[in-house]
């Protein structure tokens, strides 16, 4: 029996060392901290917030050692006030699902000391951290499902939790993403890093003291106290979770007219219902009803979806360094802007183009964070500034769960309402310059109201007469119903209506007399004539007609003229214009145009056609007086008959010698009128040495006059009361000179 006795002490006593040993090895190590639980519980100032986490029914999580997180957490005092500040005495008036809201807001996932917390997580192309650019984290909690309204009446819904695409039969809502609210947080690197002060953080949280680590409006008083599931921040104000964008301003009535825009169920809507089987398990799951659940979709045309909470997802934690800011004008604003520009042309929004309605709103849907110092330097999708004044035109400021709100006095008013281009846009009757402007590219131009610039409007009825129409099917412009050329056929059409540059200043006011180039500021472009208000083009004289312009209206980058005929241009070839000014004896285009139509190696008679002008040009057309100087000069061949020119010489040499004479007073790319816009410099011409390089003009021009001087030094001037002659992308002129050439 002793023997017995000793064995089972030995027993005991090796098992014993040998537990000692695996408890030293694996056991839970005595310099570990105790889990967040116990580690307020050590604290001692946080007996309040440890009756609301027993009450959340979170205390087992933060109890066990299971988990990593940081917790913000309100201290003793920071719950007395928020008692005093809500009418409550303690943590008894709360019930179990505020109180779980409140702690889980409190809980972000991960472990952050500090230093960390303004690092960005970047999870794109493994890229790891980025410093001092964070200032948001997910937290625990999320808004889940909810009641709204659909077309058809009230639903159980759940927000979206991704931006909507394009052909998304979803609303591209993601099942297993519980859109996570996010929490935001200021520190002196992030601070420092993006070019904040206090007064960025002061103008949302003026009761508030900036202390280079605060968490929403509480002050962190004791930093990275560490937890052995964590780390503990300790703040001295309570923070409570905090609505989506779309949550907040579901509840204030001053901005009911900007959401009910963004809020648009029927025509042109905003916003759909999309039914989802696995959202709608999971709710009859939850709750035990047979509620069928739908996913509030915002349109894919928007800028952001103010119900996501994950900002652009591109990357899993891009939400840490990046969110929304809705600009919300109140409802006098909105209402006064719809009435007076978005429907001054449609009785309501039912019957106007979704792009007008989608662009005021994106107008006002900044993709990005903007800080209140930031105004003027951050964008929207137009790559605009927020056009508001900080201290004058915002009455409320939040920082909220996925973005900032600023209310706002007055609407954002987009470029495109403002702009020449507006004119167009918001009016049905120039659809098709509004369709043109954009296909062609010119809305880019014109509808920035830094860039300086007046237009022409055609009203789409000019058009249908012309025989243009469009094909919304198929989205095609058509000419009597072929799509032949017509794209090139409009464009230049389109761009005969738009003056920029120098261009735009010289056409600001067509009361008078005068010829401007139309088309882009640097770029070669048709010249149009003007007098009083009259319109003429190179197409419209072949037709013997005139455009006029109605009525003009001032927009913010320029003015727009109304006219009531389509800006043709000329179909003929430069020979038909020359015909019309040389044909009769006693014109002083006369000898040059029996010269032209003599020569074939420089002109075509069956088109028309100058041979080798394919694009702009000018023709500078000497006097009959100078021509017979060229005769007499020996540059010219004679007739030795009248001593005249030699208009149909058989010679090759005489041939030649004409071609290379007309060729040299051919400007080629380049139209040139007197109009000081051309700068001082040497041109190319159409005539070409045997090495093929191109002889060259220099060109003098100012408001009233324009010279050109040739190769030997010599200048001849523009006649200007018979220049200025329109033809097909070309301009001729009458000088006094001839020009000659050396080869």
């Amino acid at each position: 029996m002793r023997v017995l006795s000793l064995s089972m002490l030995l027993i005991l006593t090796l098992a014993s060392c040998r537990k000692k040993e695996w408890d030293a090895f694996y056991g839970r190590p005595d310099s570990l901290e105790s889990p967040i639980y116990g580690r307020l519980q050590e604290k001692g100032n946080f007996s309040t917030l440890l009756k609301l986490i027993d009450k959340s029914g979170y205390k087992e999580t933060l109890e066990s050692g299971a988990g990593y997180w940081t917790f913000f957490a309100p201290n003793d005092a920071a719950f007395y006030a928020y008692f005093t500040d809500k009418g409550i005495n303690s943590v008894d008036a709360i019930d179990e699902n505020t109180a779980r809201a409140m702690v889980q807001y409190m809980l972000v996932y991960n472990a952050f000391e500090q230093d960390r917390l303004d690092d960005y997580q970047a999870s794109e192309n493994n890229t790891g951290w980025t410093p001092n650019i964070a200032f948001r984290r997910r937290t625990a909690y999320y808004t889940g499902f909810y009641k709204d309204t659909s077309a058809n009446g009230p639903v159980t819904a759940i927000a979206a939790n991704r931006n909507n695409l394009l052909g998304s039969l979803t609303g591209n809502y993601i099942s297993t993403d519980y859109n996570n609210k996010y929490v935001t947080y200021f520190t002196d690197a992030f601070m420092t890093s993006s070019a904040l002060t206090a007064t960025d953080y002061n103008y949302f949280y003026p009761n508030s003291q900036y202390s280079g680590f605060n968490v929403l409006e509480a002050k962190v008083v004791a930093a990275n106290i560490a937890a052995e599931n964590g780390v503990i921040h300790e703040l001295d104000k309570v923070i409570s979770p905090l609505s989506s964008i779309d949550e907040y301003i579901r509840t204030r009535p001053e901005f009911s007219s900007f959401r009910a825009i963004l809020n648009r169920l029927f025509t042109n809507n905003m916003v759909s219902f999309i039914y989802n089987a696995d959202a709608t398990r999971r709710y009859q799951v939850i709750s035990g009803k047979n509620d069928q659940v739908y996913v509030k979709v915002y349109s894919h045309l928007l800028s952001y979806a103010p119900n996501n909470e994950n900002f652009m997802k591109l990357g899993d934690n891009d939400g840490q360094k990046d969110c929304w800011t809705m600009f919300i004008p109140n409802n006098q604003a909105v209402d006064n802007y719809v009435k007076n520009t978005l429907c001054k042309y449609y009785p309501n929004f039912d019957e106007m183009p979704i792009g007008i309605i989608v662009d005021f709103l994106n107008a006002h849907l900044f993709p990005t964070v903007v800080w209140p110092t930031k105004f003027a330097t951050s964008r929207n999708s137009f790559a605009e500034p927020a056009r508001f004044d900080p201290a004058t035109d915002i009455f409320d400021r939040r920082i909220l769960s996925n973005g900032i709100v600023y209310g706002t006095n007055k609407v954002s008013e987009a470029d495109v309402f403002s702009t020449v281009f507006s004119e167009a846009y918001l009016n049905p009757r120039y659809t098709f310059m509004t369709r043109l402007f954009n296909t062609i590219g010119l809305r880019l131009l014109i509808a920035k109201s830094n860039v300086p610039v007046n237009i022409m409007l055609i009203p789409d009825q000019a058009f249908l007469d012309a025989g243009f129409t469009y094909n919304v099917n198929q989205s095609q412009f058509l000419f009597n119903g072929s799509t032949n050329g017509v794209p090139d056929r409009l464009e230049r059409i389109i761009r005969s209506c738009v003056f920029f540059g120098a261009y735009k200043n010289m056409s600001d006011n067509l009361s008078g007399t005068g010829i401007v180039k139309t088309g882009d500021a640097d770029g070669e472009g048709d010249y149009i004539k003007y007098n009083n208000f009259n319109i003429v083009t190179a197409g419209l004289e072949d037709s013997s007609q005139v455009a006029h312009v109605d009525s003009v209206k001032t927009a913010s980058n320029g003015k727009v003229y109304f006219i009531n005929r389509l800006l043709r241009y000329s179909e003929n070839g430069i020979g038909f214009h020359l015909n019309k000014l040389g044909t009769a004896s006693g014109s002083p285009f006369n000898y040059f145009w029996q010269l032209l139509s003599g020569n074939t190696q420089a002109y075509t008679a069956t088109t028309m056609q100058i041979i080798g002008l394919t694009g702009f040009s000018t023709i500078f057309v000497p006097t009959n007086a100078a021509i017979q100087q060229a005769v007499d000069d020996g540059l010219l061949p004679k007739n030795n008959t009248t001593g005249g020119p030699n208009f149909t010489p058989t010679a090759p040499a005489d041939i030649d010698k004409v071609r290379k004479f007309l060729q040299y007073h051919f400007l080629a790319s380049h139209t040139a009128v007197p109009d000081d816009v051309i700068f001082p410099g040497s041109f190319e011409t159409a005539l070409k040495n045997d090495l093929g390089t191109a002889l060259r003009l220099q060109i003098n021009n100012s408001a009233n006059a324009l010279s050109i001087v040739d190769a030997f030094g010599r200048t001849a001037h523009v006649i200007i009361a018979q220049s200025n002659n329109l033809s097909n992308r070309s301009m001729i002129h009458l000088i006094d000179n001839y020009l000659k050439y050396n080869d």
